[in-house]
């Protein structure tokens, strides 16, 4: 009696502890197949067959003066050009190579800005051609890691944009770029992640992170989906060896949509600022807030578009024109994405409430920045001739025209004898007063031979260039 009591004793404890759980089972005995038959082979040469012919081979050259100092364009164009001719002639040496995307039919191409580092020269060889361009850098941002170049060339095949609402975790991806040199690659992988930030590669990330390998020389190269579009730009791998780990990351095509119009448009991207301090809506912080995600605002800086319209410590930002904010990288981006000038609509919560403020942008120094203060046309940048400008360069207050930010190095135009700082006042018979006038004359005369004439510290010169 002792005996059977315990047992049952112990098969009621046995009965009391145990769980249960129903499994998901998938279908038993599925069917194992080729993917076709068998005069067939599956492949996705045809759809990667146009987008290859988008992605071209870079490579760059470095002139190095006796003193060993690299002569960057750019920094050139803005930093006192006109005494910077080395005593001797300059040592060309191969720099770096990589890869560049044809977004246009008339030589626009999309690539990464640290494979321009340093560039004096930038060659572009195109799939199927032996022809070399020399290509002229357009912009550069050195924030998104991307830049813009240009070819003479017409009639491309530019690559096919997807949109990022399109992109999905485990998508089938290529990578397609010129590693080291040798030639057309692709690589294959899936989506492994999306929207990587603090990665610590550049200031504003929003990677797409996948598995396709993406060597050195994949850099700016493109990465496409299963029909063929372009869906980001190759930027880097992670990796302490330099090798391939499965950890690639690429630029998405929103932003490189954004950068590039902007860098073509005005030559720089210039980012909308609100002027506040945020943080992360941590798990101590929710109980405070009705909604769940977005950004803390920690502090309002003075005098910022933030503070005129009354952004104060402890509001939470969700949404920006109804657009819902995840997190505080989400808020950047989507500030940064704005231009200065910009007005949009800020959705807060204050105490539990909702409110929504109005709100102006400006630049990042604070200042609002005009959308058409500077064109870049024929290796010229040009600006209007303001009253700071006459101010800051003591130019007098009569004197009117477009005045010349920089010229591009090796253009036409520097060969032609300008430099920064002239000051554009006639071409052939017409007077110039302003940019719309500049552009309209010079778009005019495009192509011709022209008589242009400039005020150099009060003298008048003239130059002829086609």
């Amino acid at each position: 009696m002792y005996k059977s009591v315990l047992l049952s004793t112990l098969l009621l404890s046995i009965s009391l502890s145990a769980g249960s759980i129903t499994f998901e089972n998938a279908k038993k005995a599925p069917k194992h197949k080729l993917p076709n038959n068998k005069n067939e082979i599956f492949s996705f040469n045809d759809v990667l067959k146009d987008s290859m012919s988008a992605v071209v081979n870079i490579s760059t050259k470095t002139f190095t003066n006796p003193n060993g100092l690299t002569n960057d364009p750019f920094f050139q164009e803005f930093f006192g050009q006109r005494n910077q001719q080395p005593s001797q002639s300059p040592q060309k040496r191969d720099n770096a190579l990589g890869s560049g995307v044809i977004i246009s039919k008339d030589g626009y191409i999309v690539t990464n800005n640290h494979v321009l580092t340093d560039a004096d020269e930038i060659a572009v060889t195109i799939k199927g051609s032996e022809k070399i361009y020399i290509a002229k850098v357009i912009g550069k941002d050195k924030g998104s890691d991307l830049a813009v170049i240009k070819i003479d060339a017409k009639d491309l095949k530019p690559i096919t944009l997807s949109h990022v609402e399109d992109i999905k975790l485990g998508d089938v991806v290529f990578a397609i770029g010129n590693p080291f040199g040798v030639g057309e690659t692709v690589t294959q992988g899936i989506i492994s992640a999306l929207n990587k930030d603090h990665v610590g590669i550049n200031k504003y990330e929003n990677f797409i992170q996948t598995d396709a390998s993406i060597n050195p020389g994949n850099s700016g190269g493109a990465l496409i989906d299963s029909r063929g579009a372009l869906i980001g730009i190759n930027a880097a791998i992670l990796s302490q060896t330099g090798g391939n780990h499965g950890i690639g990351f690429s630029i998405p095509v929103d932003m490189v949509r954004n950068v590039v119009t902007k860098l073509i448009e005005k030559g720089k991207v210039s980012r909308g600022y609100m002027g506040v301090n945020i943080s992360k809506l941590t798990d101590e912080l929710k109980d405070l807030y009705v909604h769940q995600n977005g950004a803390i605002v920690t502090n309002v800086q003075k005098n910022s578009p933030a503070q005129t319209s009354d952004i104060q410590r402890g509001d939470l930002i969700y949404a920006i024109n109804g657009k819902n904010i995840k997190d505080p990288s989400d808020l950047q981006r989507m500030i940064t994405a704005f231009n200065p000038s910009d007005s949009i609509a800020i959705s807060i919560e204050r105490n539990k409430k909702e409110i929504t403020k109005k709100l102006s942008l400006t630049s990042l120094d604070g200042t609002t920045i005009d959308s058409h203060n500077y064109i870049e046309i024929e290796g010229l940048r040009l600006s209007e001739l303001s009253e700071k400008t006459k101010k800051e360069f003591q130019i007098p207050n009569n004197i009117k025209g477009v005045f010349i930010e920089g010229v591009l190095e090796r253009s036409p135009s520097e060969r032609s004898g300008f430099l920064a700082g002239d000051i554009l006042i006639q071409i052939e018979d017409k007077k110039i007063e302003n940019l719309e006038e500049a552009k309209k004359t010079l778009e005019d005369y495009k192509g011709e031979t022209k008589r242009v004439y400039v005020n150099r510290e009060g003298y008048i010169l003239l130059l002829v260039t086609k």
